[in-house]
């Protein structure tokens, strides 16, 4: 009876395959699917990651051209860098390797740092190119990149953050041309509102012969103020009465003040507190020029300005940085005093303010 029953079973089981099977075939002969080429829904993915790096919207040599190195530093500090990275020359490294020099330097710049296999593959050096598409998105400019920094959107916070790194070296990087635009006048071209203003262009050549008093009569402290900030200087120094020293001193009354000891507990290095003598215009022109010419042996690692007209500009800024400013030279004072007001103006500088205090 048992046996009888299992065999009922398995006959119906048979059966139901069979009639399955069946209908499969029947269906397929009277039905010819065709399959589509291309999906009918199609999704606009973001782009993947590590797939390419995105294109900066802007040169970076534009960008640089407004960038702030002061705003850079603090940005620096702001986004965490400093957690991973040292800036100073000769630091050691971090969970990123130091920063001093990096500009124009190999990509795998720190001997010793156990770069990613990502950054050792990366031919030539860090242009200021190559340092702005890094800073965009480092896992798309290197896929493979140990360093876990999303990247920064901001295209000018990325131009301060670039302008800050060009600092940090003993002969920085000349800094790009900023490309020619409908709005920029042409080499040799004249400038219309400046023409207009009677003012001198900002940047414009001064003889190198020129002596300093020459060059103080048309020289701009606003513009000096601008240039401290875009050389690097407010990284080091403070510039308010009674302001801290940082890397370097205190700059407040710095003109005709004591050279190596104005600022009492500034340890000022002996090749300063030997020179003798007062920051006068000359002195303070010839340090600006360069350092360590000027104080062989000077802890200053800043390269020095070559432009005579912008040391001019600088003295003319920290002339100002007093309660009662030092004369300029040679009737300098009454020259300034004369010349048309529309000359006091040039366009793009910073609107002249009161003094620090």
């Amino acid at each position: 009876m048992d046996s009888l029953e299992g065999n009922k079973v398995a006959a119906a089981v048979l059966l139901a395959g069979m009639a399955f099977v069946g209908s499969g075939l029947v269906g397929s002969y009277l039905v010819h699917p065709e399959n589509l080429k291309e999906s009918v829904l199609k999704f606009d993915l973001p782009h993947a990651e590590g797939a390419g790096a995105p294109a900066p919207e802007q040169p970076i040599a534009a960008l640089l051209a407004s960038a702030d190195a002061g705003r850079g530093e603090t940005a620096v500090k702001g986004l965490g860098c400093v957690a991973c990275h040292s800036f100073n020359e000769g630091g050691k490294a971090g969970v990123g390797p130091n920063l001093y020099g990096i500009v124009g330097a190999p990509h795998g710049h720190m001997e010793g740092y156990a770069y990613s296999t990502a950054i050792k593959g990366k031919a030539g050096p860090w242009t200021y190119e190559a340092l702005n598409e890094w800073l965009l998105k480092p896992t798309a400019y290197a896929p493979g990149t140990k360093m876990a920094f999303a990247g920064i959107a901001d295209a000018k916070k990325r131009a301060d953050v670039i302008d800050y790194l060009h600092t940090l070296a003993h002969e920085p990087v000349p800094l790009p041309a900023a490309p020619v635009t409908d709005a920029t006048p042409a080499a040799g071209a004249p400038n219309t509102a400046t023409a207009m203003s009677g003012a001198p262009k900002p940047g414009t050549p001064v003889p190198a012969t020129q002596t300093i008093e020459a060059r103080l009569v048309s020289a701009d402290p606003d513009r000096g103020k601008a240039a401290t900030a875009k050389l690097g200087c407010v990284s080091c120094h403070s510039y308010n009465e009674n302001g801290k020293a940082g890397i370097g001193p205190n700059m407040w009354n710095v003109v005709n003040a004591p050279i190596g000891s104005h600022q009492e507990g500034f340890q000022y290095s002996a090749a300063l507190k030997v020179k003798g003598g007062q920051w006068n215009y000359e002195a303070l022109d010839q340090w600006l020029t360069r350092p360590t010419a000027y104080a062989p042996g000077t802890k200053m690692v800043f390269a020095g300005v070559s432009n005579p007209g912008q040391r001019a500009d600088l003295i003319a800024y920290l002339r100002t940085l007093s309660k009662e400013p030092v004369p300029l030279p040679n009737g300098a004072d009454a020259a300034a005093a004369h010349a048309p007001e529309a000359a006091t103006t040039v366009p793009g500088t910073i609107t002249p303010g009161p003094a620090s205090k």
